[in-house]
């Protein structure tokens, strides 16, 4: 990062626009540059805490464990919203780990007890602040200990889908399957059987 040794940052102001179900801050700052320019700057920054994410996989069967679930900014930007995506959730101060174990029993009803970290991604750095763990375990897809489906008082309601993995590879293509945690995951399991 030698070009950009003698940046620098300096915070001029951080307003805080909303704090409703996440927190929308409008942050002025002072950017000074790698050829010496300072210019003031303003962005918007949402905060909406971390996350993580799992690849449930079945490898004798050769299948994947997602859910399907409505998601309202989707709906928003043109599509139906039921997005077909990895299970996740938000850290909300929690490890990861416990937290990735807990959203899998909740959403699909299956147990994991070992997850396997695989990578920690910032999804969309250029206004976004979360960063989501994602990791990988195997499941036996003929063996579930709950119903899955989500918790009542959170509103969820969760379809569990069963995907064979190379189905789902020509589900990306089609676009049935355009969630891009779910699509980083799935690629990751290809590349893996290769």
């Amino acid at each position: 990062m030698t070009k950009f040794r003698d940046a620098k940052i300096e915070i001029v102001s951080d307003e805080t626009l909303s704090d409703n179900w996440y927190h929308l801050r409008n942050v002025t700052y002072d950017y000074t540059g790698s050829d010496g320019h300072t210019v003031r700057l303003k962005r918007e920054v949402y905060d909406r805490g971390n996350g993580s994410t799992i690849l449930l996989q079945d490898r004798k069967r050769d299948t994947i464990i997602l859910v399907r679930q409505f998601r309202m900014p989707a709906n928003r930007n043109g599509h139906s919203g039921w997005l077909l995506e990895t299970p996740a959730g938000l850290l909300d101060g929690d490890h990861p780990a416990d937290v990735i174990r807990r959203e899998v029993m909740e959403e699909t009803g299956y147990r994991i007890d070992e997850v396997k970290f695989l990578f920690r991604v910032f999804m969309s750095p250029g206004a976004v602040t979360e960063t989501i763990d994602f990791f990988a375990a195997e499941v036996d897809a003929s063996i579930r200990e709950g119903e899955g489906g989500g918790l009542d008082h959170e509103h969820e309601d969760i379809e569990v889908v069963e995907v064979k993995l190379d189905d789902a590879a020509r589900m990306i293509e089609t676009g049935e399957i355009c969630d891009a945690k779910t699509i980083m995951l799935i690629q990751w399991a290809l590349l893996q059987r290769k």
